[in-house]
This record gives C-alpha cells, sequence and structure tokens, in this order.
C-alpha cells in the first residue's frame, strides 16, 4: 500500500529545506484528504464548544497561509490582499452561502501561492513579526509545519465524530 506520506518518505535523505517543504506539504495535504468527502451540513457541525467545526478549520489554515506568507514573509499591503475576517471566530465560521469544496479549493490555491512566494526566499531571510522582533522563513516553515499538524489532529477526532471515518 502506498503511504499517504510520499512527500516525507522521500525526504529522509534530503536537504533542510526539501524535507521542511516535504512535512509542511504533507501536513497541506492531509488538511484536505481529512476533510474531503463531508457533507457541508457536516463541515458546518459544531461538536465541541468552541467555534472550531471542519469546513472551519479548513478556512482558518487558509488564513494562516496567507497572512504568515502573504502579509508576513512577503510584507504585501493588505490592499492586495482579500480582507481577513475582523475576529478569530470569524476565520472559523463558514458563511450560509459557502461550501466545503470551496473552501478547500481557495486553501489549496492559498498553499500554491504560499509555496511561490517562499521559493523567493532563503531559509535566513527574516522579516518583522509584531511580537518576535523577526522571524526567518526556516521559523515560519517550523511554525506551520506545528499550526497545520494540530490542526489535522482536531480533524481526525472531528471527522471521525461527524461521519465515524478514521485513518490517516
Amino acid at each position: 500500500m502506498a503511504s499517504v506520506w510520499p512527500r516525507i518518505d522521500a525526504a529522509g535523505e534530503a536537504g533542510e529545506r526539501a524535507a521542511l517543504e516535504a512535512f509542511l506539504d504533507d501536513y497541506r495535504a492531509a488538511v484536505v484528504r481529512k476533510a474531503g468527502g463531508v457533507s457541508d451540513e457536516g463541515a458546518r457541525r459544531r461538536l465541541v464548544p468552541s467555534a472550531t467545526t471542519v469546513g472551519g478549520i479548513v478556512k482558518h489554515l487558509r488564513w494562516v497561509e496567507l497572512g504568515w506568507f502573504q502579509t508576513g514573509l512577503a510584507q504585501r499591503p493588505d490592499a492586495e490582499l482579500p480582507p481577513r475576517p475582523a475576529t478569530d471566530d470569524e476565520e472559523f465560521d463558514l458563511g450560509p452561502g459557502e461550501t466545503l469544496a470551496a473552501v478547500i479549493a481557495e486553501y489549496e490555491a492559498e498553499c500554491a501561492r504560499s509555496r511561490g512566494t517562499a521559493a523567493g526566499y532563503s531559509l535566513d531571510d527574516t522579516f518583522p513579526e509584531e511580537d518576535m522582533g523577526r522571524c526567518s522563513l526556516r521559523w515560519l516553515y517550523l511554525h506551520m509545519i506545528e499550526e497545520t499538524a494540530r490542526h489535522v489532529g482536531h480533524l481526525d477526532i472531528l471527522r471521525e465524530q461527524t461521519d465515524g471515518t478514521v485513518g490517516d
């Protein structure tokens, strides 16, 4: 059986950057894999007290990608970017007209844009960050691996509660 972590498996002897990119890309793919196939109703279903839902996690991760890679790393002005929701809870809210398929497509497009943006920087390049002063692309990759992997774990639980699906 083929591994569900092909990039990670292939990066065992890769250089640092290739390994970081492989881990992040495999977790990005896991987000799509775990959310895929959930109905729009299931994607909105709140199974925990917080605003966390299957669709909300995917939507939130799209904003995380945009925030760190476009606003942070590339220092793109807000005028060039889609307006970010005013509150954290709104980042997790699937609006009445939003479908899970559309949110997944937006997430995948944002991940592709993040890849393209990061390709123009070295791991040692830094950018200003409000709370920490400066961050490197290396730190950003590690942070995004942690953030995405944590939410993949949430998706595991929510998906199992939603329709009983378990697995990698």
